[in-house]
């Protein structure tokens, strides 16, 4: 609690407004707070050595997206044929590390690979961003400072504590890295070393990769077994009443939840959800306000919300990793 009340006493000292300083003060700045919470000059040093900023993120950043796709529309462009297949091919050649961690953590093992593929399209594409060079001109800019400067220094905490090396660190333009694309931030929570070299490589070890999944949803409040939810079509609601009043204000996604019910009150209310079980209250959201279609999702889902606050990312999840578990 003290390093976390000292941590939070650093950030405090050492902010101010971004805009009124260069970017080499930016990083003067960042240095004297990073040693102040026991990261090594020479970490620091090396890091930001001859660093400048990439015009290119804060272009990726203030850019909007023109085009809004629809739930069947996104669905079909993440879950597709290729990732089934391939999804399927990857589970059952690491099927003996993935039931051992599935088993280690208490999570369903066909996850583990849905969120491989979504993320990262199963390792292939991690990203060629440098993360500190990223996170620095994320953070000297103004309008996130105070969130990407936090992310810079646990990037050079990961530096400091030789998970990866300098010229490897690398992952999308944002910050996120390796096969799980964990921000800074997850890393140092929720990586893991499951094959015992003494570093979390969320770049280059599947074993760490896996573990490190299976513990965010583990701490998320995963239920192996549990499911996470399935499609309802047909509906004749009054969903003005069933909305949730007070979503949790943690994820947006929530927002366009309803209230939580036990799966007897949805069949009264004329829903037939195929699969589902009692034994845990599930709610409803539509794929788009006027849809008389949407899902029934229980606790794993918010679990996956927790790592992407998407409901349509989260659906993905979920149906590759019922087609995973259905085919291997």
């Amino acid at each position: 609690m003290m390093r976390i009340f000292s941590g939070l006493a650093l950030g405090l000292l050492f902010q101010v407004p971004a805009a009124a300083e260069t970017f080499d003060a930016y990083l003067e700045r960042v240095k004297s707070r990073a040693l102040a919470e026991g990261i090594a000059a020479t970490t620091v040093d090396m890091a930001f050595l001859d660093l400048q900023p990439d015009e290119r993120v804060i272009g990726f950043d203030r850019r909007q997206p023109e085009f809004v796709q629809t739930f069947d529309q996104y669905l079909e462009a993440r879950v597709t044929e290729y990732r089934r297949t391939k999804g399927v091919e990857l589970f059952n050649r690491h099927r003996d590390i993935l039931v051992r961690i599935g088993a280690e953590y208490k999570v369903d093992p066909e996850y583990l690979v849905a969120f491989w593929g979504l993320e990262t399209n199963f390792g292939q594409y991690q990203g060629k961003y440098s993360i500190v060079r990223s996170l620095a001109t994320l953070g000297h800019d103004p309008r996130r400072s105070t969130f990407f400067t936090s992310e810079l220094i646990n990037a050079l905490r990961i530096l400091d504590e030789g998970h990866i090396s300098l010229d490897k660190f690398v992952g999308a333009w944002a910050g996120a890295m390796g096969q799980a694309q964990f921000m800074p931030s997850s890393f140092l929570n929720f990586a893991q070393d499951f094959d015992g070299d003494g570093r979390k490589n969320i770049w280059a070890s599947e074993a760490d990769v896996f573990a490190s999944i299976a513990n965010y949803l583990a701490l998320a409040g995963w239920k192996p077994g549990a499911g996470w939810g399935t499609s309802v079509s047909g509906l004749d609601v009054d969903w003005p009443s069933l909305k949730d009043p007070e979503p949790e204000a943690r994820c947006r996604a929530l927002r366009h939840h309803s209230m939580k019910k036990p799966l007897s009150e949805w069949q009264q209310l004329g829903l037939t959800a195929a699969g589902l079980r009692d034994g845990q209250d599930y709610a409803l959201f539509l794929k788009s306000d006027a849809a008389a279609e949407g899902y029934l999702v229980g606790g794993n889902f918010r679990a996956i919300l927790s790592y992407n606050c998407a409901n349509k990312y989260a659906v993905s999840v979920g149906l590759l990793a019922d087609w995973i578990r259905s085919q291997s």
